[in-house]
């Protein structure tokens, strides 16, 4: 399945692929609009870096979980009304723990986010009444800290166990880790012990949260009494790659046609503005967190909310991007409000509500073209994984890997430009934007390279030069080692004729 999607890229792009050249070499002759806005592009990213400052790296959050709790506390939120006439306001009816024995900083912070998790869990909460008959559904949000690190909400919605009309309830862990069928597994449990008696629930998370923190690929395992069945052994396995943990892409290509969700992936590289919009939480969490997990090897580093409760609605007239979901109950609010330059997404109906008009121009135009083959493709191409089925893991597989074979021809020869002696940074950066020979290529480094994914992704591959390495890693050094022998002595010798290998730094 690589081989044929990276025979497709290959066959779109050509064979040529790197080549030496001057410091001081230009672009050949474009035409007036396309450099125009290639240099309009370039001053937006560079004024948004700007506004946005410093940045903290996400990913290295990953590595401090060792030290973590599998999660950091459950909640029960429920719908309540404080006097006849007025909307439900959702309130946390039970928390485990209920003392949060961690710093000053962290309990601040707890506190903060206690107040507006029941926002998250009923962001439509003025349109409830209560109801006999309520399909339980499965959703998450993301909260963002102070310092940019990310905490997940799991949600289950359900109604509580009872007759007659009455109003769901949420159940809702909150971790650091991202593991959506992890802590759905988890919330399963807690639906069917809640069912018999709330009672069991607290003693069962207690279990959960003394159990050792899972490393990446194993699996930890929790005792504990169920009435009517006596001790119970429950499995609970981290995966070794969590990437595609909690991501359906089938929901986002059957909401998006392909070029429309090409034109949002766009937008994101150049992290733009981005609103999605849909009828139930359960589409907008799944294609929120489906468009971020296809930035691979990237990492969103901005303001990321899934599900945007009517009440934090403000946050889209800031000038820094975001990536929000808003149900489409809150359209209207959202057209009153004074909007910066934004992309706004239709997801019941496959379309652009607000847009740039520039989203077709701004990708590699070979490689938007290859991207775009394969994925027309990609249920044929799962085939050869599963043979008999389509199954959701193999089409989830040829679309990460159509990805990560993407982000391979742009930035897949960067280990080149690592290690070694410091040298000018400006040129570091300069010889590895040249080192493609695609013109349309080297334009949009030119623009890319001025994000703050791009600065924490050589950030972090500086960071843990020695460790293991990951998907992209491996592919990436698979795509180098394909290169032409005589193409391969061109890159060296290039880079010898620089003073050796260069330390490639992000711009501060």
């Amino acid at each position: 399945m690589v081989q044929k999607i990276n025979g497709i890229f290959e066959a779109r792009r050509g064979k040529k692929r790197m080549k030496r050249t001057s410091y001081f070499s230009v672009y050949p002759s474009s035409s007036s609009s396309s450099v125009l806005a290639h240099s309009q592009r370039l001053v937006s990213v560079q004024s948004m870096l700007r506004q946005t400052g410093r940045y903290r790296t996400l990913e290295r959050d990953l590595m401090e979980l060792q030290e973590r709790k599998l999660f950091e506390y459950f909640l029960v939120v429920a719908l309540h009304k404080t006097k006849a006439g007025v909307p439900y306001l959702p309130e946390v009816t039970q928390q485990f723990p209920l003392k949060l024995e961690r710093s000053f900083k962290f309990m601040r912070e707890a506190e903060d986010q206690l107040k507006v998790i029941p926002q998250f869990c009923f962001p439509d909460a003025k349109d409830w009444a209560p109801v006999d008959n309520f399909p339980s559904e499965t959703f998450s949000f993301v909260l963002t800290g102070e310092d940019g690190s990310r905490r997940f909400g799991y949600c289950r919605r359900l109604l509580p166990s009872g007759k007659g009309r009455r109003l769901p309830e949420v159940y809702c862990i909150v971790s650091r880790l991202g593991c959506f069928e992890l802590f759905s597994k988890i919330l399963d449990e807690v639906e069917k012990r809640r069912a018999m008696s709330p009672a069991l629930v607290q003693p069962f998370m207690r279990g959960i949260m003394e159990a050792p923190f899972p490393a990446p690929g194993r699996t930890i395992s929790i005792k504990n009494f169920l009435p009517g069945s006596g001790t119970e052994v429950i499995e609970l396995c981290r995966p070794s790659d969590s990437r595609l943990e909690h991501v359906d892409f089938e929901c986002l290509f059957s909401s998006l046609s392909l070029r429309l969700l090409l034109r949002v992936f766009a937008s994101l590289l150049l992290e733009r503005r981005v609103i999605f919009t849909a009828d139930k939480l359960s589409t907008l969490s799944k294609c929120c967190h489906a468009m971020v997990a296809l930035l691979y090897p990237f990492t969103w580093q901005h303001t990321y909310i899934p599900v945007l409760p009517p009440s934090m609605m403000d946050i889209v007239c800031t000038p820094t991007p975001f990536i929000v979901g808003l149900l489409s109950s809150s359209l209207a609010r959202l057209k009153e409000l004074p909007l910066e330059e934004v992309l706004v997404v239709d997801l019941g109906n496959s379309r652009f509500l607000r847009q740039m008009d520039d989203e077709d121009s701004i990708l590699p135009h070979k490689l938007q073209a290859a991207l775009e083959h394969v994925l027309e493709r990609r249920k044929e191409l799962a085939f050869f994984i599963s043979f008999s089925s389509l199954e959701p893991s193999s089409l989830s597989s040829v679309v990460s890997e159509a990805f990560v074979r993407f982000f391979v021809e742009i930035v897949g020869h960067y280990s080149l430009f690592m290690g070694g002696s410091d040298r000018d940074e400006e040129s570091s950066r300069e010889a590895f934007r040249k080192a493609v020979s695609s013109k349309s290529l080297r334009r949009f480094l030119e623009v890319f390279m001025e994000t703050q994914m791009f600065a924490g992704f050589v950030q972090e591959r500086e960071f843990r030069r020695q460790g293991l390495k990951g998907l992209f890693e491996m592919r990436a050094q698979d795509y180098l080692d394909s290169l032409p022998g005589s193409e391969n002595r061109g890159v060296n010798k290039f880079l010898k004729g620089l003073g050796h290998k260069m330390k490639f730094l992000s711009k501060k």
